[in-house]
């Protein structure tokens, strides 16, 4: 049986050093096969060192996708380069975006797409939130402010094209898929103390783009059982889409990463069951 670990959020640049090693002794104490982490690790002038750091720390897997955070200070196509050529070089990182799925075990597969607020839930018009996203992502500092609407729905439109190809992919043998995503896919997996999103925080907590791919693919494949892994909200829940999509979103709180739960995988079969304390 495969133990694999879940972690969102981390946001290591946030982490002292004794919550860095209070986090690392507590994944290391649980012997995981695997590690996966559901983005924002960092940032992009950091994010890399960051993950070389977990894998030397760790020695396992680390299976990851990218938060809105990871390209602060630099750009998306940037980073997402840079990702790809750490991964090429440590065999240990594993970037799901730029990935096929991967088998776990027989029936067992693993996917991921970075995800995007992609603007096309709640109310962008009259929200009056604006994230740091604009300020410190370079092709959005570097838009007019009108054209970023239509720059977060052509990157939703872009992670759901992806993974859409991702799980055309999955062969007849696939029973069950993890999923690893930042942003939720749907207002109902969007969860803040205790209760899913409003209109002025969808456009930029929910990639429903993603969420249509989901619910395509479920109504298609009702003989395949798809779970997502989300983060970006720091609060947790869980959501049943479908009697065979179900999205849980994990917790976090900046300066104290910590693990959200674990899933134990064999043939056919993934079981979710909290970390031991």
């Amino acid at each position: 049986m495969t133990r694999i670990l879940w972690t969102t959020d981390p946001h290591l640049n946030h982490a002292p050093v004794h919550a860095w090693d209070r986090w690392v002794d507590r994944i290391v104490s649980q012997h995981p096969d695997a590690l996966i982490v559901t983005g924002d690790i960092s940032e992009g002038d950091d994010v890399a060192f960051q993950l070389q750091r977990m894998a030397d720390a760790l020695g396992v897997d680390i299976y990851f996708i990218l938060g809105n955070h990871d390209f602060y200070h630099s750009s998306i196509a940037e980073t997402r380069r840079g990702m790809i050529e750490l991964c090429a070089r440590h065999p240990a990182l594993h970037y799901l975006t730029d990935l096929p799925p991967v088998e776990l075990s027989p029936g067992v597969f693993l996917t991921g797409e970075d995800g995007w607020g992609d603007a096309t839930r709640g109310n962008y018009e009259r929200s009056p939130i604006r994230l740091n996203d604009f300020a410190l992502i370079r092709e959005f500092s570097d838009a007019k402010p009108n054209r970023w609407k239509s720059m977060l729905q052509q990157q939703g439109r872009l992670s759901a094209q992806r993974l859409q190809k991702k799980l055309e992919a999955l062969p007849d043998t696939a029973i069950e898929v993890l999923i690893a995503t930042h942003v939720p896919p749907f207002r109902e997996s969007c969860w803040y103390m205790g209760k899913t999103t409003d209109d002025d925080w969808a456009p930029f907590f929910v990639c429903g783009q993603i969420g249509d791919t989901l619910v395509e693919h479920s109504t298609k494949n009702p003989q395949r059982n798809l779970t997502v892994l989300c983060g970006h909200t720091h609060h947790d829940g869980v959501a049943m889409l479908r009697k065979n999509l179900v999205v849980y979103t994990g917790a976090a709180e900046y300066g104290h990463p910590d693990i959200e739960s674990c899933w134990l995988v064999d043939h056919d079969m993934i079981q979710r069951e909290p970390p031991t304390k």
